[in-house]
């Protein structure tokens, strides 16, 4: 039987407690990781995803840090280094979203959505970066959205996962001497809690309003994705077959980005 794709690696997800992150976790350990779920808001929902991992047979945990903060975050690593020894992989998923036009944001807002969406994946490269560094191996997956290449009213949230893009081609390149890979994906319209039900509270319609509004612009099947498809990219991404992958931008979007006017 052959051996699973990530037999035996350590890998952390950040916002793994819920919805996609949650999703990346469980698809990761079902290859074969270890997973170590960081959570900011609920002890509760890592707890329930640590438990679903551990029944695949592999080691799991969470750890709680709050991204944007940097003393949380190296104290996170420590508590992952000392139990594992390493790292493999990091997904950076965990991130916010207000959808608020850009003129009612507040400077609190701003500070919170770049704190989160940008400071905290760029503080736990940093911290992944020392640890893989000194194995001269790792994938890092850095979760975007295609609001960087699309037309998108949320300006703070698109100015800092634009960022995050140049971001990660730098690091790959800066990284790349020590056989650390970093990629990053585009998720495109998806079929989750954060991007359905927020918006029919927002302008209160129904679920199924809004989710039929957002199918329409998918060219494939006219249906939008899932947090499985963009897990299933994350684990390509993170596997030996994507071992001379690194810089790349990889859209997931239901060919979203190649349709034009």
């Amino acid at each position: 039987m052959p051996t699973k794709p990530l037999h035996d690696k350590v890998a952390l997800v950040t916002g793994a407690g819920r919805r996609i992150g949650r999703v990346i976790a469980l698809t990761l350990a079902r290859a074969g990781a270890h997973v170590v779920v960081n959570y900011n808001r609920s002890r509760a929902e890592a707890q329930a995803t640590v438990r679903e991992i551990a029944a695949l047979g592999v080691q799991a945990g969470a750890l709680h840090a709050d991204v944007s903060r940097p003393r949380q975050v190296e104290a996170m690593f420590r508590n992952l280094e000392k139990r594992f020894g390493r790292l493999d992989v990091l997904v950076n998923n965990a991130a916010v979203f207000f959808p608020r036009a850009w003129n009612k944001l507040t400077e609190e807002d701003w500070d919170h959505i770049l704190g989160i969406n940008l400071k905290g994946a760029f503080f736990c490269c940093q911290a992944a970066a020392r640890l893989m560094m000194r194995q001269r191996s790792g994938a890092i997956i850095n979760i975007s959205s295609m609001a960087v290449i699309t037309t998108y009213p949320y300006v703070a949230y698109k100015a800092t996962k634009s960022a995050m893009v140049a971001f990660t081609e730098q690091l790959a390149y800066q990284n790349a001497q020590y056989g650390i890979r970093a990629n990053v994906i585009l998720p495109g319209l998806m079929d989750t809690p954060m991007a359905v039900d927020t918006r029919a509270r927002t302008f209160k319609k129904t679920r199924a309003e809004v989710a039929a509004e957002r199918d329409s612009h998918v060219p494939l099947r006219g249906k939008m994705g899932t947090g499985w498809d963009v897990a299933n990219a994350a684990l390509f991404l993170a596997s030996d077959e994507a071992n001379f992958i690194t810089g790349v931008t990889l859209p997931v979007d239901g060919g979203a980005s190649v349709k034009r006017g």
